[in-house]
């Protein structure tokens, strides 16, 4: 596996040149609770979602959007398990990612949760040129969501993402402060790419 060149910055030891955006991204968890974020720029974030390509272009992603110290907040917060409870609290802002599974006509759409998987990487790409963290969560209620935002059966949550600006590590809980410091690895390219010795 490849490791964290310099623990300290949490940028990635790539093997290429990449995006600077790419190379500082990580997924803390530990997050500033004071920290607002513009309107603007959640428009900008979502923007670069809204711009993420899809199969025949039906775009089958949703978003709700939730800000700290609001009721939505509260009610994404709430359907959170485990960990997650434990300090999601702190992020300026929780999304629910939203794939349409079904057109309006009762036709599914097979696509749908790959294609919003690609439009949260825009969101997520984006919100880390901007200065942001995220940190992508599957540990939630669904059914809640579906109950407490009235997401009718064409719609499925998929993902959470917290989205803000970092914080102290040392307000998390000890086990999440461990890894919160652990070192990045990623498997090595040989063994994502099937014919790795012919294609890389």
């Amino acid at each position: 596996m490849s490791l964290l060149a310099d623990s300290t910055s949490r940028h990635a030891d790539t093997e290429a040149a990449l995006l600077p955006a790419l190379v500082e991204r990580w997924s803390p968890r530990a997050y500033d609770p004071s920290a607002e974020v513009d309107a603007s720029v959640i428009r900008t974030i979502l923007e670069a979602a809204r711009w993420a390509p899809s199969a025949a272009n039906v775009q089958p992603w949703r978003f709700i959007v939730a800000r700290r110290g609001t009721p939505e907040f509260t009610a994404v917060h709430d359907s959170l398990m485990g960990f997650n409870r434990a300090w999601a609290d702190s992020a300026a802002l929780l999304i629910v990612n939203i794939a349409e599974i079904v057109d309006t006509e009762g036709k599914p759409r097979p696509w749908a949760r790959y294609d919003l998987g690609q439009a949260v990487a825009h969101l997520t790409v984006q919100a880390q040129h901007e200065g942001l963290h995220t940190h992508q969560m599957g540990g939630f209620e669904a059914d809640a969501l579906r109950e407490g935002f009235s997401l009718g059966e064409r719609f499925e949550p998929v993902s959470i993402t917290a989205i803000g600006v970092l914080g102290d590590p040392e307000a998390l809980p000890d086990a999440l402060r461990e890894r919160e410091s652990a070192p990045r690895t990623r498997l090595p390219l040989e063994e994502l790419v099937l014919n790795a010795p012919a294609a890389v």
